[in-house]
């Protein structure tokens, strides 16, 4: 079985989070600039077999799509095109950002830890990767 493998895009950053290969744990992997990401995940995907993607949907409070959306298209249609093999889903982000914060906050990070957009971006994939995780294990498929 491969990875699932969680993708928080960004216009300059994007957070990327892995499952084990049992699809048990969410892992924070790595944040990459958004120009260089799809390099990134073609020698990740070398190495690690991934069967896939979940990509943060960015969602209004009226559960109509963002702004955001206007440059994460265009990234979806590489993101296939380089990967045509393995299938994307989106799955709702909204509030990830500062879920992450939050725990940064709790866990009793220093505010200069806190404010590592880096780190912020790569707990935020992980708490989209996990969120999926959790709603396939109660059969929820709606994002």
């Amino acid at each position: 079985m491969g990875r699932i493998l969680a993708i928080d895009y960004g216009k300059k950053r994007v957070g990327i989070a892995v499952t084990d290969p049992g699809r048990i744990i969410a892992t924070g992997l790595q944040t990459v600039l958004s120009h260089e990401v799809l390099k990134f995940l073609q020698e990740y995907i070398a190495r690690e077999k991934v069967d896939l993607f979940v990509v943060g949907y960015p969602k209004q409070m009226d559960n109509t799509d963002s702004e955001s959306m206007t440059y994460i298209i265009p990234f979806l249609k590489a993101l296939q095109r380089k990967f045509p093999d393995i299938p994307v889903e989106m799955y709702d982000e909204r509030f990830t950002s500062v879920m992450a914060h939050k725990a940064l906050i709790e866990g009793g990070a220093k505010k200069k830890i806190r404010q590592d957009k880096a780190l912020i971006d790569k707990m935020s994939a992980t708490i989209i990767l996990t969120s999926y995780m959790e709603a396939q294990r109660r059969g929820n498929t709606e994002n």
